[in-house]
C-alpha cells in the first residue's frame, strides 16, 4: 500500500490523504468543488457567497459540479491514472430533490458513453464539513 500525501489544491479539510493507491486501484478520499489554492478557511467554493459572519448565503451548484469534477481529474492525473479509469463514485448531496436532476445533466456531458460510464451510487446526506452542496468519493484503475 501507498499513501499519497503530495501537495495537490486543494489541500484536503482533515488528517488524511488525497488518495491511496493499493494495487492497481486508486482510492480517492471525499473530493469537494473548492478551487485550487484555496485554504479550508476561505471559502474558495466556486459560487458561494457568505454573509458578513461567514454563513452560507446562496451558491451556484453547477459551478461546483465542474469544479469537483476537475478536481478529481488533477488528484488521479497526479498518481498516474486518468478520468478515463474511474471504476467508482460515490456522489454525496446535501439537498437531493433540488440538485439531482442538475448533476444527472451534468454527469451525462462529462460520462456520455454508458457502455463506459463508471458504478455509481449517490446518496442524500444532512451536511458536509465545509460549506458546499456535493462531493465525491472515487475508486479508479491505476495502470
Amino acid at each position: 500500500m501507498e499513501a499519497f500525501n503530495k501537495s495537490l489544491p486543494p489541500k484536503p479539510v482533515g488528517s488524511y490523504p488525497l488518495a491511496r493507491k493499493v494495487g492497481p486501484l486508486l482510492f480517492l478520499s471525499g473530493v469537494g468543488p473548492r478551487l485550487a489554492g484555496s485554504d479550508v478557511h476561505d471559502s474558495g467554493v466556486p459560487g458561494l457567497e457568505l454573509d458578513h459572519n461567514g454563513n452560507f448565503k446562496s451558491f451556484d451548484f453547477e459551478a461546483q459540479v465542474h469544479s469537483v469534477f476537475a478536481n478529481v481529474k488533477a488528484i488521479l492525473e497526479q498518481h498516474g491514472s486518468t478520468w478515463e479509469q474511474l471504476v467508482d463514485i460515490t456522489v454525496f448531496l446535501v439537498d437531493m430533490n433540488r440538485d439531482f436532476a442538475t448533476f444527472n445533466r451534468i454527469y451525462a456531458d462529462y460520462f456520455p458513453n454508458p457502455s463506459t460510464q463508471p458504478c455509481r451510487t449517490t446518496l442524500a446526506i444532512n451536511r458536509l464539513p465545509t460549506p458546499i452542496a456535493i462531493e465525491l468519493k472515487c475508486i479508479a484503475s491505476v495502470e
